[in-house]
């Protein structure tokens, strides 16, 4: 069975998004399964975890996809594309070297899949205190280990899930890489402004400053941290009720036309953030005709959402077609008129 930690996000540090929040959980429910961190480890353990970890960075930072897909666990190896775009990607924001952040050993007792996973790590309720969240993962003993990688052009986490083959031989079964930095400025940052358009009640603004706090704040997209519960807390306080989503998409009317938003969120552009806004067509083969939509639903989502403006240094529409193909147009905001 395919583990649900054995998926990759190629282009996650170009955008915020709200599935980010689904992987955050409060840190009160019984352990399940066991999780070990700091003095808990073993030495030899703790060793082989932090070794293993950083000679895997390695390949990734020189590109050696091959020897690293040759060290990952059978089901990872098999279907090892994802890895390989991202490490290509990520490549030049890798550095040369990396530091230790944190290292946790995961014991999955039993037999078969367990249908939610939950290891808390540290003391109960101290604010050191850890939790991560996976969904059919097989029994079995597991490492993870969080590094910062040092020298890239972008200040990122590397973060990977490690399972134990044979005593202390650790395969690579998980692969994260995101940024601590967007558009320039960190978590603290975007929390800051998050609070600040909450309190002058631009709560659209605060949702996705919120949700770029949480994103920045968080290594991997499944942990629970008493900051990043709290980050959490504060997004559900200003959370707007018309949230798009292609369950429940947001409808605009510009031109003349009607158009049904299903998506909505920020990406870094130059030195700014820019909002993108992703919305449905039957076709995307008649550019001319598609251009003037994008414009028309650029115009109508700012005259909508005119706090939008304080924002956000740009907007990219995107229509989107059945077969996944787009067309997208890039204003910046001071042109949407």
């Amino acid at each position: 069975m395919k583990m649900s930690f054995v998926q990759f996000i190629p282009r996650r540090w170009r955008m915020i998004s709200i599935a980010a929040l689904l992987c955050t959980f409060p840190l009160t429910s019984l352990m399940a399964e066991e999780c070990k961190m700091g003095n808990d480890l073993d030495a030899a353990t703790k060793s082989a975890l932090q070794s293993t970890a950083q000679r895997y960075f390695q390949m990734a930072a020189m590109g050696d996809t091959t020897n690293l897909q040759q060290n990952s666990i059978p089901v990872l190896a098999n279907d090892f594309s994802g890895v390989q775009s991202l490490i290509t990607e990520q490549k030049a924001n890798f550095g040369t070297t990396s530091s230790l952040r944190g290292t946790y050993e995961l014991d999955a007792p039993g037999n078969g899949p367990i249908a939610r996973a939950e290891f808390y790590c540290g003391i109960f309720n101290s604010p050191d205190r850890v939790g991560f969240f996976l969904n059919n993962l097989p029994a079995g003993r597991y490492g993870l280990v969080i590094l910062d990688a040092k020298g890239g052009k972008v200040p990122m986490t590397v973060s990977m899930i490690l399972q134990e083959m044979a005593s202390h031989q650790w395969k690579l079964g998980g692969f994260y890489a995101r940024p601590t930095m967007l558009a320039g400025h960190d978590a603290n940052w975007f929390l800051t402004q998050a609070r600040q358009y909450k309190a002058k009640g631009e709560t659209h603004n605060a949702w996705f400053y919120y949700l770029a706090a949480w994103d920045l704040s968080a290594p991997v997209p499944f942990i629970g941290t008493t900051q990043l519960d709290k980050i959490s807390d504060e997004m559900q306080s200003v959370k707007p009720a018309d949230v798009p989503s292609s369950q429940q998409p947001l409808t605009l009317s510009s031109a003349g036309k009607t158009f049904s938003i299903t998506q909505l969120f920020a990406v870094p552009v130059q030195d700014g953030l820019g909002l993108v806004v992703k919305y449905s067509v039957p076709d995307v083969s008649n550019t001319s005709l598609v251009f003037n939509d994008n414009m028309a639903v650029m115009k109508a989502l700012v005259a909508k959402y005119p706090e939008f403006r304080d924002a956000f240094s740009s907007v990219v529409a995107r229509a989107v077609a059945p077969s996944g193909q787009d067309y997208g147009t890039l204003l910046a905001m001071k042109d949407v008129k």
